[in-house]
């Protein structure tokens, strides 16, 4: 019975340990799957735009982006085929494990068959049984025999139940087995092309010199247009820290007003002078900070709270998109630099644009050439939606997380679409990447 149970136990730790593995082959399957998603969307858009003679900015960093994402994808194969040799690995050393407990089950069952056959005698059995020398002996030596018959029961259906698994375990051996090959095949066509986009890059890298004057050009323009939006956004947090302040003034003055009215009650009924009530002034704004007066009421510190607690899992301001461009300062080729307050995100034509979390409708801004901006805020914190071709949301409107607030624009020169994403808390940017959900 003891090994019965081992052989139970082995097999419910098989089960376990290949969900558990299936688990995270599913994850890395799906890592994949984004990234070649990501790729295509990408290729989609190049391909749009390869009849150009010069490459555009946009098109340099879909490039640059579309061979990180090849790179990840590399990767992620290579750690999708650690997994699968060691599930090979284990597969293996559990087959041969099964296979020597099958082995013991066998020689186990066939003794019980030979004794079986010793006394199969119903008059042996009999002499067994009243050979006792008590009635208590006669009654251990009948359950003895009902258990012997439960045994060799159990242990047919065990051996059966054993081969079953092995059988299942080959099975999956050889599953993994060409589930390799396929992403050996896959990755080597993967290195393939990446090579080719690597080599493509160094002609453009290359080229800089002899288009370094139309890159400036460029260059300067994306940088007119993000000084636009970074004043509209500025004016927009001024206005709110300066709302803030009156509010906080507001209530300051009715409770002074409140205070005195109180000590003119008291002392009118004492027979006493009034006293003058001193009440605590607001701060003013050059000692406090831009995100303290933004989160000075309860409901202000909740929402900033709530919006802090989903770092990392803020949903993305469209359903499918691919960063072309991340946060902070990005060079092209020598002294050709740009910094970027945000996230340029490429998506579909047409794409929904939505709020990453539920707050209020701050802004909405036209832009000169660069379609429209929407400002939510979140307590101390705002988001910032930018290169809309059409809004759907009104200032003082209530926004919930990922109700769509617009629509992308798309350029109509290069026929690509891209959302400016940017997270700002009080005055200043932040990186969004580690605010949004991975895919």
């Amino acid at each position: 019975m003891n090994l019965i149970r081992t052989i139970a136990g082995i097999v419910v730790l098989l089960m376990f340990a290949g969900t558990s593995y299936g688990q995270t082959s599913a994850e890395l399957k799906k890592q994949r799957e984004r990234i070649t998603q990501e790729i295509n969307l990408l290729n989609q858009s190049l391909k749009a735009t390869s009849s150009n003679k010069t490459l555009t900015l946009k098109q340099v960093n879909a490039l640059n982006t579309q061979i990180t994402l090849r790179e990840r994808k590399i990767s992620t194969i290579s750690s999708e085929m650690r997994l699968i040799d060691r599930q090979i690995q284990e597969n293996t050393q559990e087959i041969k494990k099964l296979e020597d407990q099958l082995e013991k089950l066998k020689k186990d069952y066939a003794s019980m068959i030979r004794f079986a056959f010793r006394n199969k005698n119903g008059y042996n059995k009999m002499m067994f049984i009243f050979a006792s020398k008590d009635f208590n002996q006669a009654y251990k030596r009948v359950k003895y025999l009902q258990q012997f018959s439960e045994s060799r029961k159990n242990q047919a259906q065990e051996i059966e139940k054993t081969q079953k698994t092995i059988q299942n375990k080959i099975a999956e051996l050889a599953a993994n087995r060409k589930e390799k090959l396929d992403l050996l095949d896959e990755q080597e066509k993967e290195r393939s092309t990446l090579n080719a986009q690597k080599a493509d890059k160094s002609k453009v890298v290359s080229g800089f010199a002899s288009q370094e004057k139309q890159y400036k050009a460029e260059i300067t323009k994306k940088q007119q247009e993000a000084s636009r939006l970074e004043r509209a956004i500025q004016a927009a947090i001024r206005k709110e820290i300066e709302e803030e302040q009156r509010r906080a003034a507001e209530a300051a003055r009715l409770l002074a007003e409140q205070a005195a009215r109180d000590e003119a009650a008291r002392a009118k009924a004492a027979g006493e002078p009034a006293k003058p009530v001193a009440v605590a002034k607001p701060k003013p704004a050059a000692s406090t900070s831009a995100s303290s007066v933004l989160s000075a009421t309860p409901e202000a510190a909740k929402l900033s709270n709530e919006f802090m607690g989903n770092r990392g899992s803020l949903p993305w301001p469209v359903e499918r998109g691919t960063i072309t461009q991340g946060f902070g300062q990005h060079t092209y080729g020598a002294g050709v630099k740009m910094e970027n307050n945000g996230l340029n995100i490429r998506t579909n034509n047409g794409a929904a644009v939505r709020a990453v979390f539920d707050g209020e409708v701050r802004s909405v801004v036209q832009m000169m050439g660069a379609g429209y901006a929407v400002i939510i805020r979140h307590g101390k914190y705002f988001s910032v939606y930018s290169n809309l071709k059409s809004v759907s949301v009104t200032r003082g409107q209530k926004v919930t997380s990922k109700q769509a607030i617009g629509t992308a624009a798309t350029d109509p020169d290069e026929g690509t679409t891209e959302v400016h994403f940017e997270i700002w808390e009080g005055s200043a940017p932040i990186n969004p990447t580690p605010w949004l959900a991975r895919f």
